[in-house]
């Protein structure tokens, strides 16, 4: 029988190592998600600060509800308002050109490769989701918000890997970025579906006329943002007045955008607007929905009900254990199935360990949690209250078992951006070229060629070098001491008087 090609075992390899360009792609997605990341945590805190110091909790609550923005046009909306509708709405935008370069240019691209990210991801948002109506269907509470788990931020995650100071390897980095891809995709199908009430079908109509427009401009090629700002503009305002969730006008422009590179591009619009708007929604957008957000009390009696009352213990669990569970559980059920095996650089345990990560589910489970309980504002707070207190449970869990492999995941890292010979490509990645090692060749020569001329230079000037004279008994050695003392003495014993 045939010995299995090297591309049959890649094909049942997962969490191995990513291609250059789609590591450096990683690499850049995931700094400026890191910094954001950082403000994200910053304007938690902040907004925890805020609301629960009792000189400053009436300011905070006063300057979320200040309304502000054109009545005529149904968009006079609190600040929290526009945070949530208008803020969020960069964040999925950004969130939809992720998912069509994945969709044509990424992982997902090919449906062998895309299925166990796909399937550990579905498995992360099912199990969530089930935990919470057990929990709430045993405790009698609402169902309304099972929902409120399933989502995972990887700002806040990649926040969490910043402050621990745990650098993942490529892939671990890479499923990750793809597991919150999936995640915001079906998110994003959820809010759609079961958080639109009433429906306003000429103002939809109005929407989906826009986004026809838009999608006709950038076929035609036509350049310019002062054309698709003030059309991306009144597509989000046509959106948020017919019904449906303002959000869904930002992936749905996000994924009409090209991602794929034509001859003679080093980059594809799509990549080229992600890179410049990505920076505006991790670094401004995202914060500040997380300023106007998380504000919620944490008094004793509001944390102690967080672990009594069935709708906010069904979220904790759901993101620290039904999230852990879901992706460990799925990703070794798919890999099981499918036959296909770690990298040989990884083990299970760094899976989980990314598995209990993923149960940071800030951003879009707190937008979940305002759309479930929008009745109930004590609810909402309450529910907001077990999301910050489910995501920092999962982040100590997820840093104690990242520290604890820390040195295995430093060591991946460097050797993934190793470059002795100084061309701006790792070296790893070159090891099947002959002029790479030649290169290396040709450095290690000049390397020993001066160190036998430092060598030679050394031993000539060991052999110039004057004796060294002393002065003292204390400088001579014993027993050079002892053989002068000797000889002296009989040199004496010889000489005439």
């Amino acid at each position: 029988m045939a010995a299995p090609s090297s591309t049959d075992r890649r094909s049942r390899t997962f969490l191995s190592r990513l291609s250059l360009p789609e590591q450096r792609f990683v690499a850049d997605a995931l700094r400026t998600e890191t910094v954001g990341g950082v403000l994200l945590l910053v304007a938690a805190i902040a907004a925890l600060l805020w609301a629960n110091i009792p000189a400053l909790t009436d300011s905070y609550a006063s300057v979320s509800d200040f309304h502000v923005g054109p009545a005529s046009l149904g968009l006079n909306l609190s600040l929290q308002h526009w945070a949530a509708d208008g803020l969020l709405a960069i964040f999925f935008f950004v969130a939809g050109i992720e998912l069509k370069r994945e969709l044509v240019a990424g992982d997902l691209r090919d449906p062998k490769a895309a299925a166990l990210p796909v399937i550990a991801a579905l498995c992360g948002m099912a199990v969530p989701a089930l935990v919470y109506v057990l929990v709430n269907g045993l405790g009698g509470g609402s169902m309304g918000g099972w929902a409120v788990p399933t989502a995972t931020d990887i700002a806040f995650a990649l926040a969490v890997l910043a402050v621990i100071g745990t650098s993942l390897p490529s892939a671990l980095r890479a499923f990750l970025l793809t597991l919150a891809v999936v995640d915001d995709l079906f998110a994003i199908m959820i809010i759609a579906i079961f958080f639109t009430s009433e429906i306003n079908f000429l103002q939809l109509g109005g929407a989906v006329a826009g986004l026809v427009l838009f999608w006709f401009l950038l076929r035609r090629g036509v350049h310019g943002w002062y054309v698709y700002v003030p059309l991306a503009l009144a597509i989000w305002g046509l959106m948020y007045n017919s019904g449906v969730h303002a959000t869904i006008a930002g992936v749905a422009m996000g994924l009409m955008l090209r991602c794929t590179r034509n001859e003679g591009e080093d980059q594809s619009p799509g990549e080229h607007i992600e890179h410049l708007v990505r920076p505006l929604s991790a670094g401004l957008a995202v914060p500040l929905f997380a300023l106007f957000s998380a504000g919620v009390s944490l008094s004793d009696e509001a944390i102690a009900q967080v672990f009594t009352r069935p709708e906010t213990l069904g979220v904790v669990l759901g993101l620290v254990v039904g999230k852990a569970v879901g992706i460990f559980g799925g990703t070794w059920l798919a890999a099981r199935f499918t036959r296909a095996e770690l990298g040989e650089d990884l083990a299970w345990p760094d899976v989980l360990a990314l598995a209990s990560l993923a149960g940071i589910g800030f951003t879009v489970s707190l937008l979940i949690g305002e759309l479930a309980f929008t009745d109930d504002t004590t609810l909402t707070s309450e529910v907001k209250a077990a999301v910050l207190i489910g995501s920092l449970i999962a982040a100590v869990i997820a840093s104690i078992l990242l520290k604890l492999r820390n040195r295995t995941y430093r060591a991946l890292t460097e050797a993934e951006e190793r470059d002795e010979d100084q061309d701006g490509i790792p070296d790893i990645y070159e090891q099947d070229k002959p002029e790479y090692h030649l290169r290396m060749a040709e450095i290690y020569e000049e390397k020993a060629a001066e160190h036998r001329r430092r060598a030679a230079t050394a031993a000539a000037s060991a052999t110039v070098a004057p004796p060294t004279t002393t002065t003292g008994p204390a400088s001579t050695p014993p027993s050079a001491t002892g053989k002068e003392a000797a000889a002296g003495s009989s040199a004496e014993g010889d000489r005439p008087a």
